[in-house]
């Protein structure tokens, strides 16, 4: 791993000044049109440690919300409402089949500034540079992990992966590969059927653009070493202690009243492991933004109507629920867990509402309705007939599956990340649930995040805490974690979309089906088809729904709340006295 030497937040300020909407002395703030006013350092903490910025090897929130400011693909999402906004595609059309997409590229984009090019300076970039990428895409490499929304969507896709996979000639597989350069400014993608979510797809960062030179330079190092066109640029990266991203002097977008962005100097994103410690931080003026209440302080912070109250009231509540469930997941291939009377048994046996109500302290919703979280756009999981807190009904599934009151149930370790206070409180919580209502043995192990999941993928652990955060707002971003071609064919491939390794063939018939159906009030009858075979069958224990609930200094401006917690600093500025 590249270990990049961090540089004074004096020297970051003056890099970022140096390109800034206009001539200005370091770190001095001043208006545009608009009033809006361009400087100044954004300060942020994730709880979680980084793992990786490179755009097909991102599978976790942390690099997700950091790689968005980096790169960029033909579409991005907007962070107001979660819509479909051009990107680096100006436009584009779809022909009558609802097949083969055409976008026009934006003229005089350039990637940052880096080693890689001759001379050190950003090129222009071309509908070449997207060929290149998702034909990586569809390479079998440790550090391509987004191959599964490619696979059977894009014509060719899969072909050309197993010609590679084979170490075979795929000179023909490239040649019938759906995605193609007409010109240096149009690129056109030819997919294998319609697909409603598409355009969605397009915005994950699996499906943004960096140069082919930039690969070949760093190889392995590409995983930390970034080259994109984005807003932001990467400056310095340490490992578990800090990242700096610097404003892009070169970047093409420009506001409503035609001023340069991004208004930001640059942004700074620590690694605070301890709750309160990052409280304190952001009380203090050290952080624009504190993501989460912490748990032991929300009774302080807020009063009984969920609003801020003491000298909390100067900051600024955002609150919103969050497509996001929190579960904890079975290993299907362990002997244990194999056994759907098991899960049952796990499921019924813990009260969700004194999870949410107690341990989640009001930051969550029980997921009494299938996997797929609540308000997501255009769905409707009401009708999802959940798990009640059913201690007979848990015994009874236990005795079913041969552990009559516990008895030969072996001692079984739920495993969980290190970091926030909240997921050792829940897993107290459910192991005390399981232990007293089941009779069993239940001990917690936390383990650092790059390594859980890890753990998790290659099938190290049979029972593990995670959590799934829409990549996209569509309830099929949430299924697809059960669906069966998302299995590697060994317990020695990682399983990085599907951990549990839950198959079922009606599951995936009928996810094949709705992945087609263009209607989406047909689709979404689909969905919650699969949602509640997901309850039926138990391949993870579900505890709750997140809210998403943040603090923000007052002085902050432009900076939305979503249901994604989709990050876009593009627009944000800072309005300090």
């Amino acid at each position: 791993m590249r270990i990049l030497q961090i540089l004074s937040l004096s020297l970051l300020i003056l890099l970022a000044a140096c390109g800034g909407g206009s001539k200005q002395k370091q770190g001095e703030q001043h208006e545009g049109k608009g009033g809006i006013k361009y400087g100044g350092l954004f300060r942020y903490n994730e709880s979680e440690y980084l793992k990786s910025l490179y755009p097909h090897g991102i599978t976790e929130t942390v690099g997700h919300r950091i790689v968005s400011q980096i790169y960029e693909g033909l579409v991005n999402f907007n962070p107001k409402d979660l819509t479909i906004e051009p990107a680096l595609a100006k436009s584009w059309e779809v022909d009558s089949t609802a097949t083969a997409y055409t976008f026009h590229l934006r003229q005089g984009v350039v990637f940052h500034d880096d080693e890689c090019f001759a001379g050190g300076k950003g090129r222009t970039v071309t509908a070449k540079d997207f060929e290149y990428c998702f034909s990586l895409l569809c390479t079998p490499d440790p550090k391509n992990q987004g191959f599964t929304f490619a696979r059977d969507v894009i014509k060719g896709a899969t072909e050309l992966y197993e010609a590679r996979q084979k170490k075979q000639h795929d000179a023909d597989e490239i040649a019938a590969f759906g995605v193609k350069a007409l010109n240096d400014s149009t690129l056109q993608i030819t997919l294998t059927r319609p697909y409603g979510d598409f355009m969605n797809k397009l915005a994950l960062p699996f499906f943004c653009v960096f140069p082919q030179e930039a690969v070949e330079k760093y190889k392995g190092e590409i995983m930390y070493h970034t080259v994109g066109t984005g807003p932001f640029a990467l400056k310095t990266l340490k490992q578990d202690e800090a990242v700096f991203l610097a404003r892009n002097p070169n970047y093409w977008g420009k506001d409503e009243f035609g001023n340069q962005l991004p208004y930001l100097d640059a942004i700074k994103i620590s690694f605070i492991k301890e709750d309160k410690t990052e409280m304190l931080e952001f009380t203090k003026g050290n952080l624009e933004m504190k993501y989460r209440l912490p748990f032991s302080m929300i009774d302080e912070i807020l009063d009984e109507k969920k609003q801020l109250k003491g000298e909390y009231a100067k900051f600024t509540l955002q609150s919103r629920p969050e497509f996001t469930t929190q579960f904890f997941g079975f290993q299907m291939k362990d002997k244990v867990f194999s056994n759907k009377n098991v899960r049952l048994a796990f499921n019924y046996a813990i009260d969700r509402a004194a999870i949410a109500d107690y341990s989640a302290k009001g930051e969550g919703v029980p997921a009494f309705s299938g996997f797929v979280p609540l308000d997501m756009p255009g769905y409707d999981n009401s009708a999802i007939k959940g798990y009640t807190f059913d201690v007979n009904k848990a015994k009874d599934y236990l005795a079913k599956a041969g552990y009559p009151n516990g008895k030969g149930f072996p001692k079984t370790t739920l495993e969980i990340n290190s970091g926030g206070g909240r997921n050792l409180d829940i897993a107290e919580a459910v192991k005390k649930m399981l232990t007293e209502n089941l009779n069993i043995e239940i001990e917690i192990s936390q383990v650092v995040w790059a390594q859980h999941t890890n753990n998790v993928e290659t099938g190290k652990t049979n029972f593990w805490r995670f959590a799934w955060v829409a990549d996209y707002p569509d309830p099929i971003n949430f299924l697809n974690l059960f669906y069966g071609k998302n299995v590697p064919p060994t317990m020695d491939e990682p399983a990085y979309t599907n951990p549990s390794r839950y198959q079922n063939a009606d599951y995936d018939r009928i996810y094949e089906k709705a992945m087609i159906t263009a209607d989406a009030t047909e689709r979404n009858k689909l969905y919650a088809q699969l949602d509640q075979m997901i309850v039926d069958d138990a391949p993870c224990l579900l505890i709750y729904y997140s809210m998403n609930r943040r603090l923000i200094q007052p002085y902050v401006k432009n900076f939305f709340n979503n249901g994604m917690e989709y990050r876009s600093f593009r627009e944000v500025w800072l309005d300090k006295k």
